[in-house]
């Protein structure tokens, strides 16, 4: 396995795709804030998601975005990634999610614009020293990769669909 990190622009267009997925699912099912914690739940879990519901090797560490950007979340020499560690690794990406669930139990009267702008503010500052620590890490590590100990690496063109031409 390589040692230098993934292409930045690859990580980028898989954030934004699992981002988006996130997005819809937060605002489509707004009851209750459902949404949001199905939008947390899946950044939570997204890098063992679809492995874990299809049992397809093709998915192991990879999100939706990841995998269409082929990129892979690796463990510890290479190992693959469960439901706990892509927790591990995504819960500063999932707290605005997961907090804004919270806030929307709330009663109406009771939740103040504070509540809203604190979550704002705590995932941006999350949001920046993630991306600081991608920019600047030798391997490319966020925060979430070091909590789990692990990275993003590039994967090579994938099995039989591979040796075929178009």
């Amino acid at each position: 396995m390589a040692h230098e990190k993934a292409n930045l622009g690859k990580r980028l267009v898989a954030a934004i795709i699992d981002g988006l997925i996130a997005g819809v699912l937060s605002g489509v099912i707004s009851f209750l804030g459902i949404g949001s914690l199905l939008g947390g739940a899946y950044i939570l879990t997204k890098d063992a998601l679809m492995f874990e519901l299809l049992k397809e090797p093709a998915w192991k560490g990879r999100s939706v975005g990841k995998r269409v950007m082929r990129l892979k979340v690796a463990g510890p020499r290479g190992s693959d990634v469960n439901f706990e560690s892509s927790a591990k690794r995504n819960w500063p990406l999932a707290i605005g999610e997961l907090l804004s669930f919270i806030v929307a139990l709330m009663p109406t009267g009771k939740v103040a614009w504070s509540s809203w702008s604190l979550i704002v503010g705590v995932s941006l500052i999350i949001g920046i020293i993630e991306i600081a620590l991608v920019l600047t890490d030798p391997q490319g590590r966020r925060l979430g990769d070091r909590l789990a100990d692990t990275r993003v690496v590039e994967v090579a063109e994938e099995g039989p669909s591979a040796d075929r031409t178009l």
